[in-house]
């Protein structure tokens, strides 16, 4: 009898931590899409600006406004928490924004405007895991400047909005030659902000990008990256069991970061970084660190 309550212990507690691994999307999210400002936390924000803004290279860098960073505590869903410096502010961010890429092709999926063959499935793949230009280029061929446009102008999801500083856009192939569609404020090719960015990844969890089916499979893409720099350098080391859902991007001095942190329940977070500096790949992997302190100090303090 002692032996089989030993067992029946053991099954509980791995199916307990199996079911804490398995709880994307959320469904925490209504219909009504939110900014991210509605969840922005004085303490969180007080404490993420100490730790940030105590570096004094990491300090010029926010003044300056070429360095951008947001984080969403998600370890209560009830209760989501966010916190950014130069959030609103648009930035060139090379690869990152192909996340953009990936919505619309799976939005034109969905919608029967183009069909999903096992080829498309593979450059998605390849397109986020790798950042595989030919890939990327080959998407945004297939699906065209305008319906980008249109999906990340849709109310829906008001990931660019030029009368809000921007957003989220691509407007240019991965590569050199062919036609561009550049945003309209900066003219930048492909661009993005820290809040959208942080929105389309809390959408992302919620299941509320195209819909739950959609949003499923775009985890399942984002999940397990192939390039192991920046914040999946650091987070490898410190927390090798969490789930990470990632898209990165670097060209000349602009380098970016996104990735959505799924551990154990005191470990769940989003943490977008866009930093224009030469050193910024080895920032955004020295960024990791202090932001989960903060976090698990807003942890603490919640707790008491």
């Amino acid at each position: 009898m002692k032996a089989l309550q030993i067992c029946f212990f053991l099954f509980l507690t791995i199916s307990l931590n199996m079911t804490a691994q398995q709880e994307l999307p959320m469904h925490n999210l209504g219909n009504k899409v939110q900014s991210m400002q509605s969840f922005v936390n004085v303490s969180l924000q007080k404490d993420l600006e100490r730790e940030i803004l105590s570096q004094p290279k990491w300090r010029k860098l926010i003044r300056d406004k070429k360095m951008a960073v947001g984080v969403v505590d998600l370890t209560d869903p009830s209760n989501v928490k966010y916190a950014r410096l130069n959030g609103n502010h648009m930035m060139y961010a090379a690869s990152l924004p192909k996340i953009a890429v990936l919505l619309t092709v799976m939005d034109a999926v969905e919608k029967g405007q183009i069909k999903e063959t096992e080829a498309v499935r593979k450059d998605m793949r390849l397109m986020i895991a790798k950042s595989d230009n030919a890939a990327s280029s080959r998407l945004i061929d297939l699906v065209g400047y305008k319906r980008i446009e249109k999906v990340m102008t849709d109310p829906k999801y008001d990931f660019y909005n030029k009368n809000k500083g921007g957003g989220l856009w691509v407007g240019k192939r991965y590569g050199k030659g062919g036609e561009t569609n550049r945003e309209p404020l900066k003219n930048l090719s492909h661009a993005a902000s820290v809040n959208e960015v942080c929105k389309y990844y809390y959408m992302l969890a919620n299941g509320k990008l195209v819909n739950e089916k959609r949003s499923k499979e775009m985890l399942d893409i984002f999940e397990n990256p192939e390039l192991h720099h920046k914040f999946v350098n650091t987070l490898e080391k410190i927390a090798p069991d969490a789930k990470l859902f990632r898209k990165s991007g670097s060209w000349k001095n602009y380098h970016s970061d996104s990735v959505l942190v799924w551990g154990d329940p005191s470990r769940r977070y989003i943490l977008v970084a866009l930093i224009d500096d030469p050193s910024g790949e080895q920032i955004i992997r020295n960024l990791v660190v202090p932001v989960e302190k903060t976090l698990k100090r807003q942890q603490y303090l919640a707790s008491k």
